[in-house]
């Protein structure tokens, strides 16, 4: 370990900028994946058509094929990045696909009573989308999501292979330079990406926790 443990400053680097991937792509995903899901039960037929296209397209396709076309498509047509906000992009457009679906699924399970009364008062589906089912229906998919974002921290990991400092690119530069330890070091980040997990997954309890004793 003593091959980590001198390194470690390299470790916390790599992890710190997976943490802030990880957090800027959970920003992203779940306001596009939000609007996605509002456009998959709108009344109007070309926003549901689009909508479910965009699910199906983009949960069929491979993350890495994302990576490569923001990556390198974005610019083709003028459009230069950073690094970093490229890869925030692609895991975004990427994991909003999977939470539209979660959301989609808690919209299912507010009861359309409430739906229906909203409009009886005068509410547009705009209104009642944002102030009575988006708020009950976040409070049924904490569970889903925690999913969704947990494999979202996992999936940072390809940043490495697009000139991402982050935790994988951290383990490769300390393997290049201590081939000796290579078990060490992989055992090392393994355990850097299980802390992460259990915690995103306890503070996710502890939000579904919090929602259910405020029902």
């Amino acid at each position: 370990m003593d091959a980590v443990l001198s390194n470690l400053d390299v470790f916390v680097r790599g992890f710190t900028t997976t943490v802030t991937l990880t957090l800027a792509a959970v920003v992203g995903a779940l306001v596009l994946g939000t609007v996605i899901a509002a456009m998959r039960v709108s009344p109007v037929p070309p926003l549901r058509w689009a909508g479910a296209t965009y699910v199906q397209l983009v949960r069929n396709t491979p993350l890495t094929v994302v990576f490569f076309l923001v990556v390198f498509g974005l610019p083709e047509v003028d459009i230069t990045l950073s690094f970093f906000v490229s890869a925030v992009l692609a895991l975004s457009l990427y994991t909003a696909a999977f939470v539209a679906e979660a959301v989609r699924s808690g919209v299912s399970s507010v009861a359309t009573g409430q739906a229906e009364a909203s409009r009886a008062v005068g509410m547009t589906f705009g209104q009642t989308l944002r102030l009575v089912v988006l708020p009950q229906a976040f409070a049924n998919i904490v569970p889903p999501l925690a999913s969704v974002f947990i494999a979202l921290l996992k999936n940072t990991s390809i940043a490495s292979a697009f000139f991402v400092f982050e935790g994988v690119q951290s383990m490769n530069q300390l393997i290049n330079a201590n081939g000796d330890a290579v078990l060490a070091i992989l055992a090392a980040a393994a355990v850097a990406y299980l802390g992460l997990a259990l915690l995103a997954s306890a503070l996710f309890g502890l939000l579904e926790r919090a929602v259910t004793v405020s029902r």
